[in-house]
């Protein structure tokens, strides 16, 4: 993508080696941990997807500081043409409307630019903060996906799917 996002609060960049040690040093924290596990070496981990193709991770900054990360994927195919929002941000952030900046300021990117008429996005169906962040962007809950994802504890849990029509981009 190489293009730089600016939200009301946030920044949206590209994410590069320079960011890894910030990025794993938040995803460590016991808050993002228990939803973005990612193994026993994060450092590994955060490269791999750094690197990875079919993924856009963006690093989030306020303040002149990386304070988490955001990544969309898409489906291109014809019959099911859509992209979906992962986000994590550093809980000493957490509660200011940081989040819900970051993800507006994607969506409005994916919808504009890339031309998306529906986004989707999955929390974790107990995660109630960063539903309440989704729905303040615009995203509307559609069904739970049932024993979805394997949480820190080993067992499995359910998440929310969750989607965004182009018109309801707030």
């Amino acid at each position: 993508m190489g293009t730089i996002l600016h939200g009301a609060h946030v920044t949206l960049r590209p994410a590069t080696a320079d960011d890894i040690p910030a990025l794993v040093a938040i995803r460590r924290t016991p808050e993002v941990y228990a939803r973005w596990r990612g193994g026993d070496d994060l450092v590994d981990t955060v490269t791999t997807e750094i690197e990875k193709p079919d993924t856009e991770i963006l690093a989030v900054e306020a303040g002149g500081r990386v304070i988490g990360a955001v990544q969309w994927y898409a489906d291109n195919s014809d019959e099911y043409r859509h992209a979906g929002i992962d986000i994590y941000l550093d809980p000493a952030r957490h509660g200011r409307g940081l989040g819900s900046d970051a993800v507006r300021t994607l969506a409005r990117h994916l919808v504009d630019h890339h031309h998306y008429h529906r986004l989707v996005i999955d929390p974790a169906a107990d995660n109630a903060p960063a539903i309440r962040c989704y729905e303040k962007v615009g995203f509307r809950p559609i069904g739970v996906m049932r024993q979805y994802e394997r949480g820190s504890d080993g067992t499995w849990h359910d998440n929310l799917l969750m989607d965004l029509l182009a018109a309801e981009l707030t």
